[in-house]
């Protein structure tokens, strides 16, 4: 449980009125904290001859679908010097030929079902654990029964042919070559302090270069036969699956995994305690940000009894109201830290808690960041919270219960597994949503001052404590020394430290509603009540209003989740309008606005008045358009819509949110260019878009000094002044009756002229091809591949998709060449896109990391395939993997809110008939190798393409 309910992200909030708990209470079944925790009933647990355990539960979210997993109690911690990566290795070697899976027959028929090597089939591994996903299609029993035999082949029938580990040996390089920067120098010279005089000071799970190079066959043959054996894993399915059938089936294929015979024993190690203050201060030139990281050390503790969990609840509040306070600190005109936060739970040791406080410093008073977070941790301690604060925090740890209870019908499977995984690994309790709700209803309320305040003795204290401070090594920057980060650490008991002053705010947003507009117009058309096969019935579901304004809403209920709806908007016009002169006032407006508060309440104070409430509401301008977007519960709705009301009628100006957006950007973007990789990005933008100033890149100093606060509020009143032309989606748990009075009261009371804009083309246009740039950067040997196409042709969606479509296979038989044949990278994709708005145009872009000294053969590579695919065509094979994969993924998108959101709002923002959302199914099953082909040969020119490349300093 360490990391168990510390790491569960339950979003927060709501407001449960006190009154009637007792009620509620008496409804529910009282907990003893005296009793253990359950396991919830919902979930089955069993353990085979062999000592294999497993967990089966029937989810049906999503849908005909199932999300296995194999977990093995080992990782790179077990490792031998003579193994060294090799944990990590293994894990490689799963996908490169099992008993009954040849080579790479296993990512071939899995992408044949259409499930995605890496972005669903994948694989981690830890310290002190390995885990193998797999998420398959439960419709045929088949597919259901390969995927079982995938995971049992991985357990015990890995084959380990030579050829495939010599092969593999260039794909894990690359992996290792692409985590080598500035951070991962750093990371290798703290980390022996964080562990000193531990194994996991020396066993990060990637492993060295030279011993993945070198090592021979046998070790890592040796370390599966050691680790990989059934007392040592477990097997999770959970999904849209009959809970009796699936247990049959994993007595069938993982009971006849032979026990281990004489196994070794699986060691725990301890990282030793220490009373003196271990510090790390390092410096490197490509290092992006100046970071101050303390870790007070503790040992993990038992989680058993139902008091364990209510302890829990007790630290959630500490952490939650301390991270309030440091978020209040970062939006000071001169903030000391651009990001803090602090957390308890595990850390990379499974033998090993920690407090830990993180912050983003301002490279040029780091000692001065470490101060402010140290200055925090004492106040609490001399101090400790006010009763405002917990009462705030109390309203949203019951919020986070009631939105997480409200969707247990309706909770992914993936959720589900991730706990079974750490109730496995690590003993995580899994008492069910139920039993925890029903917890934190009864003991929240409890929660005292005193039993929060006292865990600062508890965590904080001088033994076990670590300081790393890691920074830019460059000219103006002042690195604290050991002796000046210990003097402030003891220095800081005898100064004067205020306490935190908590200021008295209203309880409501609005103290006047608006005068309510009406609906004119209200219309369910025939094509939006088609079911997605065509039938009739009410599939689409989308009712369209009109309203007094001039606003058009369009309204889709949904049952897929049960504490949802999901809003979007647009109207036409973005910064598009704004001058070249006014563009980083104007391309910024939204976020001043959204960081400045609403009406007479800054950022901070407005938090306040919304703790309780689970909801989300951001203004946005885009380059083509402008409007507001977020989500919220039923039972929030009416707050929500009186801030998304407010966003348009008082917006807040706020400078002492201006100066600090100002600052923290200046100390982020400081040092951001001598990271390689945002050098690359930065320069691939610039020159693309000819350096325009609307191009894109990272903005520079001079760039945030253009940015006027006055400008920038006027441009954002004035893209929000008028809500004539604006068109509002809102997708999710409502019904069209009850969110037309909220409609009349806050959207169609919004102030309208009539007014209608219309964005303007000053987009800027990538330079001609044939171009070649090599862009040095960066002292690691790795280098980075962008291959460019930019086609100026007539919109048409139909080769947009064909277009699109060849990507994926693209994708496809650059992994089976460039990785697996070549073993010259780790990851590379070819993705396309096509636009008419705001002129029309394809892209096409394939890109991938290397070693320096293969660029030019990936690329000849690259452009071969791409060639032959253009000639030949796409094999019946590929162009199967690729519907199935759509076929499988529309499936799960047709469920999700944000998709239905986000396609309406597309659809209507082209003018396109909403009746093309009912024909996705029909344009994948008739999409042929010929579209595609056809389409590559029209957009793509093998001889006329953009090269940036990213290569070493020196090279």
């Amino acid at each position: 449980m360490k990391t168990s309910f510390k790491k569960r992200a339950i979003k927060a909030i709501f407001f449960l009125l006190l009154g009637v708990l007792p009620s509620l209470l008496a409804q529910d079944p009282s907990v003893d904290l005296t009793s253990q925790i359950p396991v919830d009933k919902n979930v089955k647990i069993g353990t085979l001859k062999n000592g294999m355990k497993y967990y089966i539960r029937h989810n049906d979210r999503p849908e005909d679908r199932v999300e296995l997993r194999l977990v093995v109690n080992a990782g790179s911690i077990l490792e031998d010097p003579s193994q060294l990566g090799l944990a990590h290795f293994t894990e490689h070697m799963a996908f490169n030929g099992t008993k009954n899976f040849k080579k790479n027959e296993i990512v071939n028929y899995l992408q044949s079902i259409g499930v995605q090597f890496g972005a669903d089939l994948n694989a981690y591994t830890s310290f002190d654990e390995t885990v193998y996903i797999l998420p398959i299609p439960t419709d045929d029993e088949k597919i259901v029964n390969q995927g079982l035999q995938i995971l049992e082949d991985w357990a015990h029938n890995l084959t380990f042919e030579g050829e495939e580990i010599d092969k593999e040996r260039g794909v894990v390089i690359e992996e290792w070559r692409l985590g080598q920067s500035g951070e991962r120098r750093m990371l290798d010279k703290y980390l022996p302090v964080i562990y000193k005089d531990s194994r996991y000071a020396e066993r990060l799970p990637i492993g060295t270069k030279e011993n993945l190079e070198t090592f021979p066959h046998e070790a890592i043959k040796r370390f599966y036969k050691d680790w990989y054996r059934p007392d040592l894993m477990a097997v999770v399915a959970v999904g849209d699956i009959d809970v009796a059938e699936m247990e049959a089936k994993i007595q069938k294929y993982f009971g006849r995994i032979p026990a281990a015979k004489s196994p070794k024993k699986r060691e725990e190690f301890k990282v030793p305690d220490h009373s003196d203050t271990y510090v790390s201060v390092l410096a490197d030139k490509e290092a992006t940000f100046a970071q101050v990281r303390l870790y007070f050390k503790t040992d993990p503790e038992e989680e058993t009894k139902a008091s364990d969990y209510r302890d829990f609840l007790v630290e959630r509040a500490f952490t939650g109201m301390l991270n309030k306070r440091l978020q209040e600190l970062t939006r000071e005109a001169e903030p000391p830290f651009v990001y803090a936060s602090t957390s308890h739970g595990g850390t990379w040791a499974r033998t090993k808690d920690a407090f830990q406080a993180f912050a983003v410093a301002n490279e040029k008073d780091i000692k001065g960041g470490l101060q402010a977070m140290i200055t925090e941790l004492e106040r609490v301690r001399r101090h400790g919270f006010t009763p405002g604060e917990l009462k705030r925090y109390k309203l949203d740890l019951l919020k986070s219960y009631e939105v997480a209870y409200n969707e247990r019908d309706k909770s992914e499977s993936e959720n589900y597994v991730d706990e079974y995984v750490n109730n496995f690994l690590e003993k995580e309790p899994i008492p069910g949503i139920e039993w925890e709700y029903n917890l934190a209803k009864e003991y929240v309320e409890g929660i005292g001052l005193d039993e929060v305040n006292a865990l600062i003795e508890k965590w904080i204290t001088k033994e076990n404590r670590v300081v790393v401070i890691t920074a830019p090594d460059k000219e103006g920057v002042v690195l604290p020394t050991e002796d000046e980060v210990k003097g402030v650490l003891n220095r800081i008991r005898i100064l004067k430290v205020d306490p935190y002053e908590d200021e008295d705010f209203g309880e409501s947003l609005m103290t006047t509603l608006p005068k309510p507009g009406s609906i004119v117009s209200e219309k369910t058309s025939e094509k939006m009540s088609k079911k997605m096969d065509g039938s009739e019935g009410d599939g689409l579901g989308i009712t369209e209003l009109d309203l007094s304004n001039g606003v058009k809403v369009f309204l889709k209920p949904t049952d897929f989740k049960n504490d949802e709806i999901v809003m979007t908007t647009w109207s036409p016009g973005g910064h598009s309008l704004a001058s070249d002169a006014d563009y980083q006032s104007a391309s910024n407006a939204a976020s001043l606005i959204d960081q400045g508060g609403i009406a007479d309440y800054d950022i901070t104070t407005l938090q306040k008045v919304l703790s309780g409430k689970s909801f989300g509401v951001t203004p946005f301008i885009r380059e083509l358009s402008e409007g507001v977007q977020g989500s919220t519960t039923p039972a929030d709705m009416e707050t929500f819509f009186q801030l998304t009301n407010m966003y348009f009628t008082a917006p807040r100006k706020d400078e002492k949110a201006f100066q600090s957006f100002i600052t923290k950007n200046k100390s982020i973007l400081s040092n951001v260019m001598a990271n390689p990789q945002y050098y690359f990005v930065d320069q691939v933008q610039r020159t693309l878009s000819n350096n325009n100033i609307r191009g894109g890149g990272f903005p520079t100093e001079a760039d945030l000094d253009k940015i006027d606060l006055d400008k920038a509020f006027a441009f954002y009143q004035d893209r929000f002044s008028d809500v004539s032309d604006f068109t509002f989606f809102f997708v999710g748990a409502f019904k069209v009756d009850e969110i037309k009075p909220m409609l009349e009261q806050y959207i169609a009371s919004l102030p309208a002229s009539g007014r209608k804009d219309q964005w303007k083309d000053v987009s800027p246009r990538p330079p001609k091809a044939p171009l070649e740039k090599i862009v040095k950067k960066g002292v690691d040997q790795k280098s980075q591949v962008i291959m460019y196409w930019d086609t100026e042709q007539e919109f048409d969606r139909k080769q947009s998709y064909y277009l699109s479509s060849f990507g994926e296979v693209m994708t496809i038989k650059l992994v089976e060449l460039l990785r697996e044949e070549k073993g010259g990278v780790y990851g590379v994709g070819a993705n396309a896109n096509a636009e008419n708005m705001p002129y029309d145009h394809y892209t096409f872009q394939v890109s991938f990391p290397c070693g320096p000294e293969n660029v030019e053969e990936l690329v000849t590579a690259t452009l071969d395939e791409l060639k032959k695919l253009q000639k030949e065509g796409v094999s019946d094979e590929d162009l199967k993997k690729i519907k199935e994969g759509q076929r499988r993924q529309l499936e799960v998108s047709l469920k999700d809110n944000s998709f239905w959101a986000n396609t309406l709002r597309s659809y209507y923002y082209q003018g396109w008939d909403p009746e093309g959302i009912l024909k996705a199914k029909e344009r994948i099953e008739t999409l042929t190798s010929k579209d595609m082909q056809e389409a590559a040969k029209k957009y793509i020119d093998p001889e006329k393409f953009i090269k940036l490349v990213l290569m070493p300093e020196g090279e």
